[in-house]
């Protein structure tokens, strides 16, 4: 039990203890290999999605708990690796056992409503976050741990709030949809059998035998890091920006019209980019990189199988210096991002897998002056259904540190947009918040960095 509070709004969270759903079914016992791209050091963390649902008249008597429960055992006989634990095999590389233990499970009351918790804003961050989403002691670790932990937290309105954790290198937020999507489906009755058959072939995103590094890697740099993760860490907070119809035309706005047809993930990347740069002070020569998600399940020829679950993205660098970017017009990041996203094919994509097998997938990602941005408005995580209707907010839970997610919300005035959390330090995100503004509200806006 945990006394929540935001601003004056307080409530008391009681949850059940922790257990186990296993599948409805008898699964394989078998161990599946981890493809390259899964493989990497840069995927080793948990992240978490959250929905809230309203009340629903025609779902009466019926208990989300014991619905959704029902749901996902059924579902994870077809999913079954997320029942399992993983393991590392002498070479280190990673696998599931597919045991079919389960997945850690939740069940908790709050004495609060969802238009109570709402009051302000629907949106990260969500301070009682911690307590809608316990941390099981010992639950988040990499081996011989449980794959997702699932919370479901009933509201004295009737409403619920669903809130996930999963393992990022067993899935993407694509494959983590596909399968909510199918424990939606069985929650409702709709289906016995996912719409999609999911698809393990791990393989399939192997290096190349013998591995090749055909590609430049900038995502990948060895920088020196020095003081800089212990600045991030320090006094950090978080906020979210929307960014609704008018947001989005001023900021096109912006730019010369031959580039008003950039896409809108690669403006808005581009304008928070500038603005964490510029709210950041670095030093102008300081190199600064902006890593921009790209899903590559196309990319091939054929593409990927339809119901590919696994991790399939990559995260070409747009890469310059902070003083570049900053006294530049946004229509140098707009052309850095948009090279960055044209240089990834299925040749980038085997690259990498190889570049992580020859460097035994030590690399990652460095912090120092990197950014990083995924879309996931398109997931379909407001649009989930258990019977309940769509959720009122569903997707991302928070920024997790130098990464952000562009999530599909309302606003309080009911318009859908892209809403955008970003996590800094507290002077920083004084300035980023009032260097965006100046975006938004001037034409002809300039802006005057005012490195260290």
């Amino acid at each position: 039990m945990a006394k929540l509070s935001s601003s004056s709004l307080k409530f008391t969270v009681q949850r059940c203890e922790p257990e186990l759903v296993c599948p409805a079914k008898p699964t394989p016992r078998e161990y599946k290999l981890l493809s390259d791209i899964d493989d990497q050091e840069s995927l080793q963390f948990q992240f978490p999605i959250i929905q809230f649902y309203h009340h629903s008249l025609s779902m009466q008597g019926k208990d989300p708990v014991k619905v959704i429960r029902e749901a996902l055992a059924k579902a994870l006989v077809f999913y079954y690796p997320y029942a399992g634990r993983l393991w590392e095999g002498h070479t280190g590389k990673l696998m599931v056992d597919c045991t079919g233990e389960g997945i850690l499970f939740i069940e908790a009351d709050a004495d609060v409503t969802l238009d109570e918790i709402a009051s302000d804003a629907l949106q990260p961050p969500f301070p009682c976050f911690d307590e809608l989403l316990y941390e099981v002691p010992g639950s988040d670790g990499m081996l011989n741990c449980p794959l997702m932990l699932i919370q479901i937290t009933r509201l004295k309105c009737g409403g619920f709030i669903f809130a996930l954790r999963m393992n990022h290198v067993i899935s993407d937020a694509t494959g983590l949809a596909q399968f909510m999507s199918t424990v939606a489906d069985m929650a409702r009755g709709c289906a016995s059998m996912p719409s999609i058959p999911p698809v393990w072939e791990r393989h399939l995103l192997d290096a190349n035998d013998p591995p090749r590094v055909t590609c430049k890697h900038n995502e990948y740099d060895e920088v020196e890091e020095g003081d800089h993760e212990a600045f991030l860490s320090d006094n950090m907070v978080e906020r979210s920006f929307f960014f609704g119809g008018d947001e989005i035309s001023s900021l096109y706005n912006l730019l010369p019209l031959h580039l008003r047809r950039c896409t809108k993930f690669e403006l808005l990347t581009a304008s928070l980019w500038r603005c964490r740069t510029f709210a950041l002070n670095l030093n102008p020569n300081e190199e600064v990189r902006l890593m921009c998600i790209v899903n590559v399940r196309s990319k091939f020829n054929p593409p990927l199988p339809s119901g590919y679950y696994g991790n399939a993205f990559v995260f070409p660098v747009a890469k310059t210096t902070a003083g570049q970017l900053c006294r530049n017009p946004l229509e140098y990041a707009v052309e850095l991002v948009k090279e960055a996203k044209a240089s990834v094919t299925g040749e980038y994509v085997k690259s990498v897998a190889s570049l992580m097998v020859i460097n035994v997938k030590r690399l990652k990602f460095p912090m120092r002056g990197s950014y990083l941005i995924s879309d996931v408005r398109h997931m379909g995580f407001r649009d989930l259904d258990f019977g309940w209707g769509k959720a009122e907010f569903g997707g991302l839970a928070k920024a997790i540190g130098p990464i952000s997610f562009i999530i599909s919300a309302k606003d309080k005035k009911g318009e859908v947009g892209a809403l955008v959390p970003v996590c800094l330090p507290a002077p920083a995100m004084e300035r980023f918040a009032k260097e965006l503004e100046k975006m938004l509200m001037h034409p002809t806006y300039e802006s005057q960095p005012n490195f260290i």
